[in-house]
């Protein structure tokens, strides 16, 4: 065959596919016992791999092959473009290399191809690029970059240059150009996200996928539309199961529109007007406690707390990520599909959450966060829904004494918090406080000499830190005069892992709770079903408060047996467990069913819309999409409420 410019891109994606297919099998190689390995899955996950690699490199030569086609002949002969065309092409192996490497430690800490949060990766340069210089060998890994690409150039010079010498006529760049545009065309009409369902093993899916072409699909699919993506009911039909599954004896609904849950709580006597201090942990799994089996006695103070509080052994968290977290906690809201309604940038304020529903009983609610607060649009959701926001940005560095790329330490947050109670303390108010830490997360830096283990070594002594400064909050807490007048919550955002064979693995969503007033609360071990959701009808009520609520969640404490649940999902999936089963929806419609939790091996089978457990996971789901995308939890502060202006207002004008 003669000799053609377009050689140039063949050989750009042979080397591409190539580098896809062994990032495939290092991959597999690095989850081996977790995979699937029969003959026949590992068949589908490399032949179906090799359709979306092939894919990518369509759509990504695109404008490449616009640009070999429509350059004239006298320039393409120009040494200068020759040397500049090299170098382009130098640039995309190494492209190519990094994004082997960089998929390699994204499985590494997410057991997932690129999605949601390498979008985030990119967009929080600053925190994101901090940790990968504190967490890897940043500049050697570079450097091996450069010499496997510098390799690869100089092993298919001859080509290359063979290539860069190449005379062609317009015509024949025409019909090659052609052809060539045609793949991107025959990829869109081919491909889509059903095609990395390999098998009911989620490791086996992403194996499938490609990690470039996923993130790009994470872009595309920021919000996904409910109805177009999942199962649906009748909305009469799924609206009055909602309004069943949230109904309490001492709930008044107030509209018979749908899906509006809008009610009236009522509680008899005297609301305590207590301080409330909510500190969500980041990832604190439930597999950390002595509690639950560790015997590495990573957690002693919240270990010890247990017997000193109430204590929930069954709570769930609605998702992976520290948003979904923050977002049910808040909102009391199931996970919608896509991204969590903190990071929808202009949709993220103006709801029902705690901070509004406190703020109109008097209370002044903050958000305190260890690092800064633009990061995963938090500062923008808190401020949006009635919380005056604290962070490392307000707070003077001379009162942070130790930070690493996500922030400041747990220490000096609780510091801050500290200082902010008793601010509002001596004026009188009651006072909110939504705590969200940071130092039990990669690179698990903390001050030195604060617990056995290095900072910096591994989870395990993030961990312990972690537990060693709630337990010194606690301890400065009790010496301070509004101590006795305060429930603490303490709280996981997520589990410290989400991987596993299944679609949405329980045992990767349990939690702890605590809710902690030697004053006023009895100790004593909930071990009742719930999730996040639950978090603030259940606080509302042991402050014995009537609200208006448009909550999804129920108070935990007044469960029946037959009312207990869980809703769990990630950006695909969304789940609801009864203790037994769990339904799960899926893209496309798909409807499946886990059973079997009691034995050694959940069963995991397609599900008929007719089933029970299907219909309420429909309609909670079905409800909240619709609830959020009609805005029917809007806030709207009640007579005499504190309207949200005069919180923001408030907020602005803060000083510590």
């Amino acid at each position: 065959m003669k000799t053609s410019r377009f050689n140039l891109l063949v050989i750009i994606a042979v080397v591409a596919v190539t580098l896809f297919f062994l990032t495939r099998l290092t991959l597999l190689s690095y989850s081996w016992s977790q995979a699937d390995l029969s003959a026949g899955s590992l068949v589908q996950v490399f032949a179906r791999g090799l359709l979306f690699d092939v894919g990518f490199c369509a759509y990504v030569l695109i404008l490449p092959a616009l640009y070999l086609w429509l350059l004239p002949e006298r320039l393409w002969q120009l040494r200068l473009h020759r040397y500049g065309m090299q170098t382009l092409t130098f640039i995309a192996f190494y492209a190519l290399t990094f994004i082997a490497i960089a998929e390699y430690f994204f499985w590494d800490e997410f057991s997932v191809r690129f999605n949601f949060v390498a979008i985030d990766y990119l967009i929080y340069r600053r925190e994101v690029t901090a940790n990968i210089f504190e967490s890897y060998p940043v500049v050697p890994l570079l450097a091996g970059v450069l010499v496997v690409s510098a390799f690869i150039c100089f092993c298919l010079r001859r080509p290359i240059t063979q290539a860069l010498f190449s005379r062609e006529s317009f015509s024949r760049r025409t019909l090659v150009a052609v052809i060539v545009l045609l793949l991107p065309l025959a990829a869109y009409a081919v491909l889509d996200q059903s095609l990395r369902t390999v098998s009911e093993n989620t490791y086996q899916n992403e194996l499938a996928s490609n990690g470039p072409y996923q993130f790009v699909a994470a872009f595309r699919n920021n919000e996904l539309d409910y109805l177009k993506f999942y199962e649906s009911l009748d909305p009469e039909e799924a609206s009055a199961l909602l309004k069943q599954e949230v109904a309490e004896p001492n709930a008044t609904f107030l509209s018979d529109e749908l899906f509006d849950i809008k009610r009236d709580i009522v509680q008899t006597g005297p609301e305590k007007r207590l301080n409330v201090v909510l500190v969500m942990v980041e990832s604190l799994s439930s597999d950390y406690l002595s509690f639950f089996g560790n015997k590495e006695q990573l957690t002693p103070n919240l270990d010890a707390l247990i017997d000193q509080s109430l204590f929930f052994s069954k709570f769930y968290a609605t998702g992976t990520r520290t948003t979904r977290g923050l977002e049910a906690v808040t909102l009391s809201i199931p996970p919608t599909p896509g991204r969590s309604i903190v990071k929808r940038i202009g949709r993220e304020g103006d709801q029902w959450s705690l901070g509004n529903v406190l703020n109109t009983k008097g209370y002044q609610s903050f958000f305190v966060y260890g690092g800064r607060s633009y990061f995963d649009n938090m500062g923008a959701f808190f401020g949006g829904n009635g919380y005056q926001i604290v962070d490392q940005a307000t707070v003077p560095d001379s009162e942070i004494g130790f930070t690493n790329a996500w922030g400041m330490s747990d220490a000096d947050l609780y510091r801050q918090a500290i200082k902010v109670a008793g601010k509002v303390h001596t004026e009188n108010q009651p006072f909110f406080l939504h705590l969200m830490t940071t130092s039990n997360h990669r690179p698990y830096t903390y001050p030195e000499g604060q617990v056995d283990i290095p900072s910096g070594t591994n989870r395990a002594g993030a961990v312990k830190y972690t537990d060693h400064a709630i337990g010194e909050f606690l301890a400065e807490a009790a010496t301070q005069p509004w101590f006795d007048d305060t429930l603490f919550v303490i709280v996981a955002d997520h589990q410290s892992g989400s991987a596993g064979k299944r679609a949405l693995p329980i045992e990767r969503y349990h939690i702890p709770l605590w809710i902690y007033a030697p004053q006023h609360i009895t100790p004593g071990q909930v071990e009742r079903l719930s999730s996040q959701i639950d978090l603030a009808p259940t606080l509302l009520s042991l402050l014995n408060m009537s609200y208006r609520s448009s909550f999804f969640g129920k108070d935990i404490l007044a469960m029946n047996p037959d009312q207990e649940r869980a809703l769990i999902g990630n950006y695909q999936n969304l789940g609801l467990f009864d203790g037994q089963s769990m339904a799960i929806l899926g893209l496309q419609h798909k409807l499946r069913l886990q059973e079997a939790f009691a034995s050694e091996q959940v069963v995991e089978h397609t599900a008929q819309k007719s089933q029970s457990l299907i219909q309420k996971d429909i309609s909670y789901y079905q409800g909240a999409a619709y609830v959020y995308r009609n805005q029917l939890n809007a806030w709207q502060a009640p007579d005499g409420g504190v309207a949200h202006s005069q919180v923001t207002a408030k907020a602005s004008t803060l000083a510590l």
